[in-house]
């Protein structure tokens, strides 16, 4: 089964599941707990993209293996209760019920995934969305948790050009923290900054994955540009050093939410899942953020 899921990443640790923190895999996890708990099975979540804590999602894709008789059982309408359009309908309202209408996680939408469906290794690409209010932007309360303010004025033609400059398949390792066995090479599909109608900075990034810190960390190379810090082509050259560098900040999770996750036509999920695979059993993959 394939569930879309938003939440709000700031009282979370992160996705992944952790002993004694709140994180989203947990909270969900637990809430599936309650949901099957007389059906005998514990279903487990696998992810698109293991966001880092503080970071926020409107569009994580994961998905869970779990028996048609469980799911029937708990899809069964109690009495008096019109019945949901399908079963994936009624387990997506009732993990609503438990999760909690008002809750900072939310289940977008419950279907039956298609044959060869794997919520990680199965995507093509991740999109995510960086925003950032400069002195030249309004500011507005309401966006704050998901917005990193800044207080001085930032040049959004410079930082756009650096952005570009990055796109393309490289060794990111100037813009991953490090993890021992694992790649830095990934392809940057898409990299660009525009100011919205409110003055806020927003940037565009999709790749076909990231690794660890490499989003938050390709923007802070960018605000370091628009600042004047760094010169718009310097971003490029630190790419091809391919180490790690302190000429930027890596910027703060907040600021930080994955939009969307994009997948192949149903008769190729198989084989990209199994392409995707065979190339991470050479190198542990990293988390985003």
């Amino acid at each position: 089964m394939r569930l879309g899921i938003a939440y709000d990443g700031t009282d979370f640790n992160g996705w992944s599941r952790q002993p004694g923190l709140r994180t989203v895999q947990g909270v969900i996890e637990e809430a599936l707990g309650t949901l099957f708990r007389r059906t005998g099975e514990q279903p487990r979540l696998a992810v698109a993209g293991r966001t880092d804590a503080g970071v926020h999602a409107l569009g994580q894709v994961a998905h869970l293996d779990v028996g048609a008789d469980a799911l029937a059982a708990v899809a069964r309408p109690r009495r008096g209760q019109d019945p949901d359009a399908s079963p994936e309908a009624a387990l997506a309202r009732r993990l609503t019920g438990i999760l909690g209408a008002d809750a900072d996680v939310v289940i977008t939408h419950a279907e039956r995934a298609p044959v060869g469906f794997d919520a990680r290794f199965s995507a093509i690409w991740r999109r995510y969305e960086y925003r950032v209010a400069d002195a030249s932007a309004l500011r507005d309360p309401l966006e704050r948790r998901r917005t990193v303010v800044h207080s001085r004025h930032l040049d959004a033609a410079a930082m756009d050009a650096a952005a570009a400059s990055l796109v393309g398949l490289h060794d990111f390792a100037a813009f991953c923290r490090p993890r021992e066995g694992a790649t830095t090479i990934r392809t940057l599909q898409s990299y660009g900054w525009e100011r919205a109608a409110d003055g806020v900075l927003v940037a565009a990034l999709q790749a076909d994955a990231f690794c660890h810190s490499m989003v938050r960390a390709l923007v802070g190379a960018c605000v370091a540009v628009g600042e004047g810090r760094l010169a718009a082509s310097d971003p490029f050259g630190l790419l091809r050093a391919a180490e790690r560098t302190s000429a930027f900040k890596v910027m703060p999770a907040k600021g930080l939410v994955l939009t969307e996750v994009g997948y192949p036509d149903d008769h190729e999920l198989e084989a990209r899942a199994v392409q995707t695979r065979a190339r991470r059993e050479l190198h542990v993959d990293g988390v985003v953020g």
